[in-house]
Parts: structure tokens; sequence; C-alpha cells
């Protein structure tokens, strides 16, 4: 399997209670939650559209969903206070 090159930081606005539940339950199964509507997850740009498409589906006509890639130079470049740390680049193994 190839290493994922970018994290992925998905932010949305929903407005109905049901759909932000069941958007959030998805990117929850690939990605950590790091605000109410903010998530961040390494994954491939393959992935990550696949995802998008998957989210975009659940979206009504006045919601929102946003998608910033950060490439390894600007996750290096990046920081934080408090919260989980910010997406590794290192691989590992789960055995």
């Amino acid at each position: 399997m190839a290493r994922p090159d970018h994290l992925y930081v998905f932010t949305y606005d929903v407005s109905r209670n049901q759909v932000r539940s069941r958007l959030a339950d998805m990117l929850l199964e690939h990605m950590t939650r790091v605000q109410g509507s903010v998530y961040e997850g390494r994954m491939t740009r393959e992935k990550a559209d696949r995802l998008a498409g998957r989210a975009a589906g659940l979206l009504g006509p006045d919601d929102s969903l946003r998608v910033y890639c950060l490439t390894e130079a600007g996750r290096q470049a990046s920081f934080h206070h408090g919260g989980p740390p910010l997406g590794e680049a290192a691989d590992f193994w789960l055995l």
C-alpha cells in the first residue's frame, strides 16, 4: 500500500441534526476529530476524493463541506496548541 502523502482537513456546516450526525460518524471512520466539525486525516488523494464525494451526497442546499490538503512541507510548517497532535508522516505496521 502506498504511503498517504498529504494531510487532509475536512470541515462542514450542516443544519440538520440527523445529517450532521451521519456525516460525523462517516468522517470518524477515517479521520481524527479535532473540533466539533473539523477532522484531520492522512490519506491518498483518491481516498479523500471518495470520502468527500460520499460526504457531499449527504448535504442539503444550505450545507457546506470544505476540504483542505496540506502537503508534507505544509504539515511540517503547521503547529497546534492543545488538542490532538497533527497527523504524523511516519509509516508504521500494525501486527
